[in-house]
């Protein structure tokens, strides 16, 4: 079973349903002990970084997620759930994440003809392979919608980068742990390959 963290925040039905087309059993909890009864973990968000922390310490879920991850279960953020795996946020001030790893959330400081927030499709990079990423090739186009961006200070968990129009972080990928800043429940075809490779590990 994989285990949908429900902290109020993200589409949790969508990536629900994105793995239950894949054929796999999906379950929205807040429970922290479901989570850790789990086979796989994933953590989804659309949202303020700030809120979404709160709510996390609210529901006493910051050390059940670290366990998850320290336990060697494959573990799965989406988009804040990326960014929130991170030390700190510059989002609306300065903020602790949950520091899984090292680096911070910074806001897209683009030319006047780009828009923030970064939204709609674009094309990514292959980085480095990950188990996440079979049969997902370079120019393969993935949904974006996000005014910030994780830069990892470790450079070898970025997995896929895509471009606005500097290079930025698609995906981080480290043994266990991976996380996009895409959505791929809302990216066809593709995303629903990446949901299927999670739910097949």
């Amino acid at each position: 079973m994989i285990a949908i963290i429900d902290y109020q925040m993200g589409n949790l039905r969508s990536v629900q349903k994105g793995l239950e087309k894949v054929g796999a059993e999906a379950e929205i909890t807040a429970d922290p002990q479901v989570l850790r009864a789990a086979d796989k973990v994933v953590l989804p968000g659309v949202g303020a970084f700030a809120d979404a922390m709160a709510e996390l310490r609210r529901r006493s879920l910051v050390e059940p997620i670290r366990e998850v991850i320290d336990s060697g279960k494959p573990f799965l953020g989406i988009c804040l759930g990326l960014q929130l795996l991170f030390e700190v946020s510059y989002e609306d001030g300065e903020h602790e994440g949950l520091g899984v790893l090292p680096g911070e959330v910074v806001r897209f400081n683009v030319p006047r003809e780009y828009k923030v927030p970064h939204m709609g499709w674009n094309q990514i990079r292959v980085r480095q392979r990950s188990k996440l990423l079979q049969d997902v090739e370079d120019g393969m186009h993935f949904y974006f919608v996000h005014s910030y961006y994780v830069a990892p200070r470790d450079e070898n968990v970025v997995a896929l980068q895509a471009d606005y129009p500097d290079p930025f972080c698609a995906m981080i990928s480290r043994d266990n742990l991976f996380a996009t800043q895409f959505h791929p429940e809302k990216s066809q075809a593709n995303g629903m390959r990446v949901l299927k490779n999670f739910a097949q590990m």
